[in-house]
């Protein structure tokens, strides 16, 4: 799998969300895309041994998340471009548990934690009658997004 292109996928994805809370919003979707910025912030900091920038669960403006979207889209790119994939790390996590994982297990759990989230996004704003952004894998490649 294509490290790269997943990250593409993803900061696609968040982005796409901010254009969408951006028409019409829940207090729960911007919790929950607030969440997966501070998540990824907590992730990188771990992986390059920086102090977190954020908490986990912090309180963003829809201007906030796009600034940091921004920004994690270059770290990522660069990050992810010369990782020691097999190579593991050890870390404390939010419940103060020590844990070792492997490099391209915490990056492919990123991933999948945004796509979790947006899920539960798609289903927040469903459940106000309003329409949520189309972040499939599938639909940024049709569309030449990635």
């Amino acid at each position: 799998m294509n490290l790269q292109r997943l990250f593409a996928w993803e900061d696609w994805a968040n982005h796409l969300e901010v254009k969408t809370l951006r028409m019409a919003t829940t207090p729960r979707a911007l919790t929950l895309l607030s969440h997966i910025i501070g998540a990824q912030w907590l992730w990188y900091a771990r992986l390059s041994g920086e102090r977190a920038r954020m908490p986990v669960w912090p309180e963003l403006t829809l201007d906030d998340c796009e600034r940091s979207l921004d920004l994690l889209r270059g770290h990522w790119s660069e990050y992810v471009e010369t990782a020691p994939l097999e190579e593991s790390i050890t870390y404390t996590n939010t419940k103060e548990e020590e844990w070792t994982s492997r490099i391209d297990d915490v990056l492919v759990h990123i991933v999948l934690h945004g796509s979790y989230h947006r899920g539960q996004i798609a289903a927040a704003l469903r459940g106000a009658e309003l329409e949520p952004a189309y972040t499939d894998y599938i639909q940024c490649t049709r569309i030449g997004a990635i």
